[in-house]
C-alpha cells in the first residue's frame, strides 16, 4: 500500500517518451497516501490510462492486423512483442486499480471503469509464461489459418475457398468424407500435443485474476450470477423445435443417401450436412425443401449474373446502415480494410473479423469474400460490427465494447433478418417473383431455420465441453471422446468414420484454436430476434416477424442507435430493457419467427412416424491401435520387430563368416595332408574329411553340404538385409 506508482515496469519508459506519465505524477506527488486513493484521484488515474491505452492498443492491433493479413515470421514476432507490451500495461494498471477503495466511491461510471481494469486477463501471467502463452495462441491460431488438405495427385486445398465450396456443394458422401477427415487431420493433429498446455496456463491466468478456471473468467463477462441456469433454461426452451428439425432432416437424407448412410431414428453422420462444422445446414437446403416443385430463385446465380464484386456488396451493406440514419463508414474503411483475398499470393487469415483501432478512425474488416448470397449477408453482420464501433467511439476505451460478449453478435445477425427477407431481397433486385405463397413462405423459413435453428445446440456446446476442460472434468486422454459425446448429446450427429485420441477435432473449429469464448453466439442467436422483434415495433411493421424489413426506418434506427451508444458503459440488462422493454434474454420473439415453420414440421413428422431424437444410439470410439510387426511368429511393435531382424542379421554374419572361415581352414588342412595321406589313401581307398577317414564319396558330399550350408546362411543375409532396409518406418 506504500508504494504508489513508482517501479512500474520497464514499459512506463516508453510512456515517458509520450509525455503522457509525467504531468500526471506531478499532480499527485505531493498528497498523503488517503489523498492519493480517493475519487478525485481515481479519474485523474483513469485519464491518464485512457491517453496510455489509446497508443498501446491502437499499435497491437496494427501488429495483429499486418500478421493476420500477411503471415510471415517477423509479422508474428513483433506481433507477439506489442502483445507483450500491452500486457504489461494491462498488469500496471491493474495492479494499481486495486489500490483504490472503489466500494466507498459515489461515481457509479468511476466504479464500473475500476472494476474493468481489475481483470487483467493473460497479462496476470509471469513474463516467461505470458510469452510462452502468447506463441502457442499464435501457433495455435496460424496451424489453422495456413493448413491445406492434399489431393493425391495434385494440388493441396485451403478451407477458404476450395474445402468449403466441397463441403457446400458436393453431394459424394466420399467426396464429402474425404474433405471432412482431411481438414481434422490437418489441424486437430497438429493442436492435440500442445492443447493441454494451453489448458494449464489458461487456468493459471484465471487463478491469478481471482478465478478458479479460465471458463470462469469467461463467464464472468456477463455480470451474471445464474448464467449456467438462464442458458440451460434457453435451451431446453428451443429444443423441441431443434428435433423437429433434425427428425425433418434425417428423413430426407436417408431418402438420397439411402439405409446404409443414415439410420432414421439414430444420429446423423456429421459430413453430410453441407458445412464442415455442421453448425450451419442451409447449403443443403436442396435436399431439404419441403416444397421442392417451388424451389426459391437461386440468388447466389443472381447476383453473379449481375456482375457483383466484394466491393459492392460491402456498399450494399452500408446502404442498409445509412437508410436507418445511422452512420456512415469513414473513407479509411475503405482503403484499409481486407475485402476479399490478396492477389499478390502472401498468406492470410481468412476468418472474418471486424476490427476497431482504438483511435476513434480507423474501423476495418477482413474477409476473403466470395460472391454469393452466404457472404452478402456475412457482411450485413460485419458492418454491424463496424456500426457499433462507430457508434460507441467518443466513450472511454473501457466502454467501447458491446453490453455484454453478445450484444455485438447480436446487432449484426438482427440486421442479416431484414437484409434476408423476401421484401428486401425484391427491393434490391435479387428476387423476380413478387409474391410468396404459402407453400413458398415455407420453403422461405426452412431456409432460415438451417441456418439459425441448427445452430442452437453448436453454439451451446461448444463452451460447456471448454468449460469441463478448464475445470478438470474432462481429463486429457478423453478430449476427443468427450467431443463426441457432447456432439451426440446436443445435436444428435456422430463422426462418420471412426476417431481415437490420436485426433483432436475440437482444434478444427477456429473459435477454439484460436481460444476464443463461444457461448455468446448462442445467447445472441435469441437476442438478435428480440432486437428485431423491438425494432419491427419501432418500424410499424404489421404481421408475422418473419416478413418484416427495418430497411428505411429512421425510428429504428434511432433507437438502435442510442442503444448502440451506450457500448458497456451500462448493465446489460438494463442496456436490453431500454430496446426491448425486457431485462432478460427471452426464446419467444425467436418461437414466434419460427412459429409457421414449427406447425408444418410437427405435423410432417407425425405423419411419417419419426421418432424425436436418437435414443438407444451411440457413437462408436475404438481407440485406434498402433500398428504391429510379425516376427518369428510374434506381433511386436515396429521398434521391437525391428530391433530384432538387426540382431538376427548380425547372427547370421556372424555365423556365415565363422562357417566360412572355418571352410577355409579345412580346405587349408586338407592340401597340407593330402600329399602326407596320399600312399596310406591309396592302400585303403578312404580320404578325410573334418579330420575323418572316410570313402572319397562320402567326402565329397560333406564338401557339397558346407558349401551348401554357407550359400544358404549367405542367402538368408541378403534376403533379411532387404526386409530389413524396406521395413516402413
Amino acid at each position: 500500500m506504500g508504494t504508489r506508482w513508482t517501479r512500474p515496469g520497464p514499459y512506463l519508459l516508453v510512456l515517458l517518451c509520450y509525455g503522457q506519465l509525467l504531468p500526471w505524477l506531478m499532480t499527485v506527488g505531493d498528497q498523503s497516501l488517503d489523498e492519493f486513493y480517493n475519487e478525485t484521484e481515481a479519474k485523474l488515474f483513469l485519464q491518464f490510462y485512457e491517453q496510455t491505452a489509446q497508443v498501446v492498443l491502437n499499435q497491437f492491433m496494427e501488429a495483429a492486423w499486418n500478421y493476420v493479413t500477411n503471415i510471415t515470421k517477423k509479422n508474428r514476432e513483433e506481433m507477439l512483442h506489442k502483445e507483450l507490451e500491452r500486457s504489461q500495461v494491462m498488469v500496471y494498471f491493474g495492479s494499481r486499480a486495486r489500490l483504490f477503495k472503489i466500494a466507498q466511491f459515489q461515481d457509479p461510471v468511476v466504479k464500473r471503469m475500476l472494476s474493468k481494469l481489475l481483470d487483467i486477463g493473460k497479462a496476470a501471467l509471469p513474463k516467461d509464461e505470458l510469452w510462452e502463452y502468447n506463441k502457442l495462441l499464435a501457433y495455435m491460431e496460424t496451424a489453422y489459418s495456413m493448413a491445406q488438405v492434399c489431393l493425391d495427385e495434385g494440388p493441396c486445398l485451403p478451407l477458404e475457398p476450395d474445402l468449403q465450396e466441397i463441403m457446400a456443394n458436393s453431394r459424394d458422401q466420399k467426396e464429402l468424407l474425404w474433405a471432412w477427415q482431411g481438414w481434422r487431420d490437418a489441424v486437430g493433429r497438429q493442436l492435440r500435443p500442445i492443447f493441454e498446455r494451453y489448458v494449464i496456463l489458461s487456468n493459471k491466468a484465471a487463478r491469478l485474476n481471482g478465478y478458479k478456471d479460465m471458463g470462469a473468467l469467461w463467464r464472468s463477462k456477463y455480470e451474471d450470477e445464474t448464467l449456467e441456469q438462464d442458458l440451460e433454461q434457453l435451451f431446453q426452451e428451443l429444443k423441441p423445435l431443434y428435433l423437429n428439425l433434425h427428425a425433418y432432416v434425417r428423413r430426407s437424407l436417408h431418402r438420397h443417401y439411402g439405409p446404409d448412410i443414415i439410420d432414421v431414428r439414430g444420429p446423423i453422420p456429421a459430413h453430410l450436412l453441407g458445412n464442415m462444422w455442421a453448425q450451419s445446414w442451409v447449403n443443403i437446403l436442396d435436399l431439404v425443401l419441403p416444397f421442392p416443385k417451388k424451389p426459391p430463385e437461386d440468388i447466389t446465380k443472381i447476383m453473379k449474373g449481375q456482375r457483383w464484386k466484394p466491393g459492392k456488396m460491402f456498399e450494399e451493406a452500408e446502404k442498409f446502415f445509412t437508410s436507418l440514419g445511422m452512420l456512415a463508414t469513414p473513407p479509411d474503411f475503405w482503403k484499409k480494410s481486407m475485402l476479399e483475398r490478396p492477389p499478390d499470393g502472401r498468406e492470410v487469415e481468412c476468418q472474418t473479423s471486424a476490427w476497431d483501432f482504438y483511435n476513434g478512425k480507423d474501423f476495418r474488416v477482413k474477409k476473403c469474400t466470395e460472391v454469393n448470397i452466404e457472404d452478402l449477408l456475412s457482411i450485413f453482420h460485419q458492418m454491424g460490427h463496424i456500426q457499433y464501433f462507430l457508434q460507441y467511439k467518443n466513450l472511454s476505451i473501457l466502454f467501447r465494447e458491446g453490453a455484454n460478449p453478445a450484444f455485438g453478435e447480436a446487432v449484426g445477425s438482427m440486421v442479416t433478418l431484414s437484409a434476408s427477407s423476401y421484401q428486401h431481397l425484391l427491393n434490391r433486385g435479387l428476387l423476380s417473383q413478387q409474391h410468396q405463397d404459402s407453400e413458398e413462405e415455407v420453403n422461405f423459413l426452412m431456409g432460415i431455420a438451417l441456418d439459425k435453428i441448427a445452430f442452437i445446440p453448436f453454439g451451446y456446446m461448444i463452451d460447456r465441453f471448454r468449460w469441463k476442460i478448464f475445470d478438470g472434468t474432462i481429463q486429457k486422454d478423453i478430449y476427443n471422446q468427450e467431443w463426441w459425446n457432447f456432439r451426440l448429446k446436443y445435436q444428435g450427429l456422430c463422426p462418420p468414420i471412426p476417431r481415437s485420441e490420436d485426433d483432436f477435432d475440437p482444434g478444427a473449429k477456429f473459435h477454439i484454436s484460436a481460444s476464443m469464448p463461444y457461448i455468446g453466439y448462442f445467447i445472441s442467436l435469441v437476442l438478435q430476434f428480440q432486437f428485431h422483434e423491438a425494432l419491427c415495433k419501432a418500424a410499424g411493421h404489421m404481421g408475422p416477424l418473419h416478413q418484416c424489413n427495418i430497411y428505411n426506418s429512421k425510428m429504428a434506427g434511432k433507437i438502435l442507435g442510442d442503444v448502440l451508444k451506450v457500448g458497456s458503459s451500462k448493465p446489460w440488462p438494463q442496456v436490453l430493457k431500454e430496446l426491448t422493454g425486457k431485462s432478460k434474454v427471452s426464446s419467444e420473439a425467436l418461437l414466434s419467427y419460427f412459429k409457421p415453420l414449427l406447425n408444418w414440421l410437427v405435423t410432417e413428422n407425425v405423419q411419417q412416424g419419426e421418432i424425436l431424437g436418437w435414443p438407444d444410439f451411440g457413437c462408436t470410439f475404438p481407440e485406434r491401435r498402433k500398428p504391429k510387426a510379425a516376427f518369428l511368429s510374434m506381433e511386436l511393435e515396429p521398434k521391437a520387430a525391428r530391433s530384432g531382424q538387426w540382431v538376427l542379421l548380425i547372427l547370421c554374419i556372424i555365423m556365415f563368416l565363422m562357417i566360412l572361415g572355418l571352410a577355409s581352414r579345412l580346405f587349408v588342412m586338407e592340401k597340407q595332408s593330402a600329399n602326407k595321406d596320399s600312399s596310406d589313401n591309396t592302400e585303403t581307398g578312404n580320404t578325410k574329411f573334418l579330420c575323418v577317414p572316410m570313402e572319397p564319396h562320402q567326402a565329397a558330399r560333406g564338401q557339397w553340404l558346407l558349401l551348401g550350408l554357407c550359400l544358404i546362411l549367405m542367402l538368408c543375409s541378403i534376403i533379411l538385409t532387404i526386409r530389413i532396409f524396406t521395413w516402413p518406418n
